[in-house]
């Protein structure tokens, strides 16, 4: 059975696709890939509630790699699951499906909308995109139980690009998470701490349900 096709160019389907991009697919994008599903699952039931499917891939991706060893125990740190996790490399396909993709840092974000597709509106860095989630009023969105989590996650993705030009990161550096690869545990873990930071207010707009802790 083939995945459903996302709506990021003429799909029509149910389905919201949430792609999360950094270099390698080893170490930043699975850690959030996984954080983001585990999330989803304790908000909403189950990791496909909804209709969001979530995935990541690597500009510079190790196609079929393992994530590294220190990403893994991270998400183990989280209660996420890290296991049948494979490396991919970025294409054209993946952007195409994408309703949002939401990316390590501002290069990674300039290399997605470089690959065309009309993928601007859709693209920002994870850190953006968390700043720019915090500046919208969940209210003006729609009900994610009467209207649904894709229809809601759609109309926030709008509502986020709408506002990128008014809302200005307070230093280039805000909206980046660098990359720990080949970096002790120690950094992976704050690593870690940062995406969860970060997704936490967007997941909390996506689905309209707030973490249980």
């Amino acid at each position: 059975m083939t995945a459903p096709e996302g709506r990021g160019i003429g799909g029509t389907d149910d389905a919201f696709r949430i792609l999360h991009v950094s270099t390698g697919n080893v170490c930043r994008s699975p850690i959030t890939e996984r954080l983001t599903r585990h999330a989803l699952s304790r908000r909403l039931g189950d990791p496909l509630a909804g209709g969001l499917i979530v995935e990541s891939a690597g500009t510079w991706g190790h196609e079929g790699a393992p994530m590294e060893a220190n990403a893994a125990t991270v998400l183990g740190d989280f209660g996420a699951d890290p296991s049948g996790f494979v490396g991919r490399e970025l294409l054209d396909e993946h952007v195409i499906r994408a309703d949002l993709v939401l990316t390590a840092t501002r290069d990674h974000r300039a290399q997605v909308i470089s690959m065309g597709h009309s993928a601007g509106l859709r693209t920002f860095t994870l850190k953006e995109f968390t700043r720019l989630v915090r500046a919208i009023d969940p209210a003006t969105l729609p009900d994610a139980l009467d209207d649904g989590v894709v229809e809601r996650a759609r109309a926030l993705v709008r509502a986020a690009a709408a506002l990128r030009g008014w809302l200005l990161a307070p230093s280039a550096e805000a909206d980046e998470v660098y990359d720990p690869y080949g970096a002790p545990i120690t950094f992976f873990r704050s690593i870690g701490d940062e995406i969860h930071q970060a997704l936490d207010p967007v997941l909390t707009a996506l689905t309209g349900v707030r973490s249980h802790h």
